[in-house]
C-alpha cells in the first residue's frame, strides 16, 4: 500500500473526532485509543498484503492462493486421470474414488443401458462391406439401417433419461453442466438422420463414440483403487481386467475420435461440395452447411483432448528420462 493511500485512510479513520477540552477529556482519550488501533490495524493489514486498494479503472487481482473461479472449464484430463496440475502430467494409473453411491449409480446405468445402444449400431452394419472399404466415401454404402428405428429411438430414450438423471442428481457426474449441454446438443444432431434417410448413416458412425466411452466409464468403475495398467504385483485377475480395458480405451480412443470423426468430417466437405456443383445448379445452403459446423467442434474437441493427453505423456517421460520423477510418481502411486 502506498503512503498516499495510507495517509488517505488515516485521515477517514480520524473522522469525526473532536479536539480535547475540560468537559469532554473522556471522551477524546477513548476516541484517540480508538482511532490509533485503527490506524494500526490498517497498517498491519497493508504490510499483510491481505486487502489491495487500487484505481477503479483497475481490476482487482485474485489471490493465488482464493479457490478457482465458479465455471472455470475442467479438461478432460482432469475429470479422467491423474494429474499433477503444477508439472502438467499425466500420472501412472487412474484416479481413485470413494464410495459415493450417486456417482456409482449413474455409472452402472451407463455401463448397462449403453450395451444395447453398442450391439444395435453393429446390427446396422454390413460387416463384409465395411471391411473391404477402399475410401471414407464408400462408407455410406455399409450401411444396411435394417436396425435403424429401434437403434435411434432406444439411442434418443438414452439420452433423455440421462439428461433428467443429472438434471436431479447433479452430483451424480463432476461436471452437469458440461454433460447436459453435450446431451442437448447430442440429440438435436441427431434429429438431421430422422428426417434425411441418406444421412442415417454418419449417425452410426459418431455413435460408435460411446464403445470409446463405455471404456472410459470401466476404467473408473473397474478400478476404483486407481491402480497403474503396468503393475505387476496384481492378482492375476485383476491385472488381465485393468490392462483389457487400458487398451481397448486407448484403441477405440485413436480409431474413433482420432481417425473416423475427422474423416467423417472429410466426406462431410466432398459431399457438401457435390451439392453445390450439381449440373442443375446446386444451393450453397444445404444440410451439410449445418453438419459441418456442429460436427466439427466435436473434431476440435477430440483433438485438442488428445494433444492434451499426448504432451502430458512426453512431459512426465522426460522428466523421468532426467530423472526428476517424485517419490510418488516413481512408487506407481
Amino acid at each position: 500500500m502506498t503512503t498516499l493511500t495510507m495517509t488517505r485512510l488515516e485521515k477517514a479513520a480520524t473522522v469525526g473526532t473532536t479536539p480535547s477540552t475540560p468537559n469532554n477529556s473522556s471522551n477524546s482519550r477513548i476516541q484517540q485509543r480508538h482511532q490509533t488501533k485503527t490506524i494500526s490495524k490498517l497498517r498491519d493489514i497493508s504490510k499483510r498484503g491481505r486487502v489491495t486498494f487500487s484505481s477503479p479503472f483497475k481490476r482487482l487481482r485474485r489471490s493465488n492462493s482464493a479457490p478457482p473461479r465458479y465455471g472455470r472449464r475442467n479438461s478432460l484430463l482432469r475429470e479422467h486421470y491423474r494429474m499433477d496440475p503444477e508439472k502438467r502430467i499425466v500420472l501412472p494409473g487412474a484416479p481413485k474414488y470413494e464410495a459415493d453411491w450417486a456417482r456409482d449409480a449413474h455409472d452402472l446405468f451407463n455401463l448397462v443401458v449403453l450395451i444395447p445402444v453398442i450391439v444395435l449400431n453393429i446390427m446396422n452394419w454390413n460387416w463384409d462391406k465395411l471391411s473391404a472399404m477402399n475410401s471414407i466415401r464408400d462408407l455410406s454404402k455399409s450401411w444396411t439401417g435394417e436396425w435403424f428405428q429401434a437403434f435411434y429411438f432406444y439411442t434418443m430414450t438414452y439420452f433423455v433419461a440421462d439428461l433428467l438423471w443429472i438434471t436431479v442428481v447433479p452430483k451424480c457426474v463432476r461436471s452437469p453442466a458440461v454433460i447436459i449441454q453435450h446431451h442437448i446438443a447430442t440429440m438435436l444432431y441427431m434429429l438431421i438422420p430422422l428426417y434425411y434417410p441418406e444421412l442415417r448413416f454418419f449417425m452410426g458412425a459418431a455413435l460408435s463414440v460411446e464403445l470409446n466411452t463405455w471404456f472410459l466409464i470401466s476404467r473408473r468403475v473397474f478400478n476404483k483403487q486407481g491402480f497403474p495398467c503396468w503393475t505387476i504385483d496384481l492378482p492375476q485377475l485383476v491385472s488381465i481386467r485393468i490392462k483389457v480395458i487400458s487398451i481397448m480405451f486407448y484403441v477405440t480412443w485413436i480409431l474413433i475420435r482420432v481417425i473416423i470423426y475427422p474423416l467423417l468430417l472429410w466426406d462431410f466437405g466432398l459431399r457438401y461440395i457435390d451439392v453445390v456443383n450439381k449440373k442443375k445448379g446446386g444451393s450453397i445452403f444445404n444440410i451439410y452447411g449445418v453438419i459441418i459446423p456442429l460436427h466439427s467442434i466435436f473434431v476440435i474437441l477430440n483433438l485438442k483432448w488428445t494433444h492434451e493427453l499426448i504432451m502430458s505423456k512426453i512431459r512426465y517421460w522426460k522428466r523421468g528420462k532426467h530423472g526428476k520423477k517424485d517419490d510418488a510418481v516413481s512408487k506407481g502411486l
